[in-house]
């Protein structure tokens, strides 16, 4: 029997995946903070803005899909640990690197290579706390490593309001992830993690997700249940000016603000989130109520908004960002539904499949609709789509509250 190992909710693995996760946000989200200035600097149209922030933005999101892939089985294979040092050092030169581009075709392949880096932190850093805190208090544990990392988005939003050049706050995003360097000597390995790689069972096989109906099942559930929030960044935040044309909103819209009231009250809706799953003692009930959160917004977004004003469109945004509050709850869903030879290769893929399918399948429907129809109902088609696939897959998804993660996977 592998022996698990025992720690305090608060303790300095929790703080420093919370650290990461804050870098991390940081970096992922500032392209769609400084997407319009950037390339307003590199001279681009207002009609180039948007198709070519929307290939960047796609560039980013397949890199994080690759890179979930790359660094969970890494994961499993060598470490938590691993990830944690090599995915930080990957993202943080990406992201010094970025202050250099001078095309948006360099813009697009810096993105990639930082999406690949980024892609390994949290799901390697929920992975460890979920191993390492007891079962009890496991979702508090994982909300507070969300919540706290969330509001990298609000600092990265304030960092480009205080700094005279866009290229500066890339560079300031890889100053924080090499520094953050340091404070990673203190953490320790996974003990559940360690008494695997002892044995000779199989680890970090990602096709192994593939080979049972039953495993690949749980897999695809568990992917779905996050595609709203990505819908709701990805497409209604990230474009709220676009949006904001389309509602007839005449003051300015800064996607930059939009994305850092939806992530201030994205943190704010993880820790809640978490509570809501301790007192409801269920992961499923907790983002069933996260869900209809996100529609009532999602329906007030489409309907309210009208000849509304900017200040309108960020409290509607920041609804929308409470609503997908769950992130924290889904990501642990991920990891608690694998065995510990393959848990790292699951909850690192998991988050970044979905940040893929942003890519993949959100945007693409969203374009081809738009072509059938105008953008607003192109936006809220899209949403009835997103929300029925999640709420269809958390239904069916099996409860994994206070579940032992002292198993593997055959």
């Amino acid at each position: 029997m592998i022996q698990k190992q025992s720690h305090p909710i608060f303790n300095i693995t929790v703080l420093v995946a919370a650290l990461g996760y804050f870098v991390d946000i940081y970096d992922l989200l500032l392209f769609g903070i400084i997407r319009v200035p950037s390339l307003e600097a590199m001279g681009l149209s207002p009609a180039m803005i948007t198709t070519e922030g929307e290939k960047i933005i796609s560039w980013q999101m397949i890199g994080l899909l690759i890179g979930g892939i790359l660094w969970g089985v890494i994961g499993d294979k060598k470490g938590r640990l691993s990830v944690l040092f090599g995915s930080i050092i990957l993202y943080s030169l990406a992201n010094i690197a970025n202050g250099f581009v001078q095309t948006t075709d360099q813009y697009a392949l810096v993105r990639f290579i930082a999406g690949i880096g980024l892609a390994g932190e949290l799901g390697a850093g929920i992975t460890l706390v979920s191993e390492l805190t007891p079962k009890e208090k496991r979702g508090i544990a994982t909300s507070l490593v969300a919540g706290v990392g969330l509001t990298g988005a609000v600092f990265a939003f304030f960092v480009k309001e205080n700094v005279d050049k866009w290229q500066h706050c890339y560079f300031i995003g890889g100053g924080l992830g090499l520094a953050l360097l340091l404070l990673r000597i203190s953490v320790f390995e996974s003990g559940l993690y360690n008494e695997v790689k002892k044995t000779t069972i199989r680890r970090g096989n990602f096709f192994q997700l593939f080979t049972r109906w039953a495993t690949f099942k749980k897999y695809l559930q568990s992917i779905m249940i996050g595609l709203p929030t990505w819908f709701v960044i990805g497409v209604l935040v990230t474009f709220s000016k676009e949006f904001g044309a389309a509602f007839g909103i005449r003051d300015k819209i800064d996607p930059g603000k939009a994305i850092m009231f939806a992530y201030a009250a994205i943190a704010i809706g993880d820790i809640l989130s978490g509570l809501v799953s301790q007192w409801m003692r269920s992961r499923k009930k907790a983002l069933l109520v996260f869900y209809g959160i996100t529609i009532a917004f999602i329906v007030l977004f489409f309907t309210a908004l009208y000849n509304g004003s900017a200040m309108s469109m960020y409290l509607v945004c920041a609804g929308l960002g409470f609503g997908t509050g769950f992130w924290a709850i889904f990501v642990t869903v991920g990891a608690e539904q694998f065995g510990t030879n393959i848990r790292a290769t699951a909850a690192t893929t998991i988050p970044n499949m979905v940040r893929g399918m942003l890519a993949i399948f959100i945007l693409p429907v969203f374009k081809a609709l738009s072509h059938q129809t105008d953008y607003v109902s192109a936006g809220w088609i899209t949403a009835i789509i997103v929300m029925s696939i999640a709420i269809l897959s958390a239904v069916t998804i099996k409860e994994t509250f206070d579940k032992d993660l002292n198993y593997v996977e055959e």
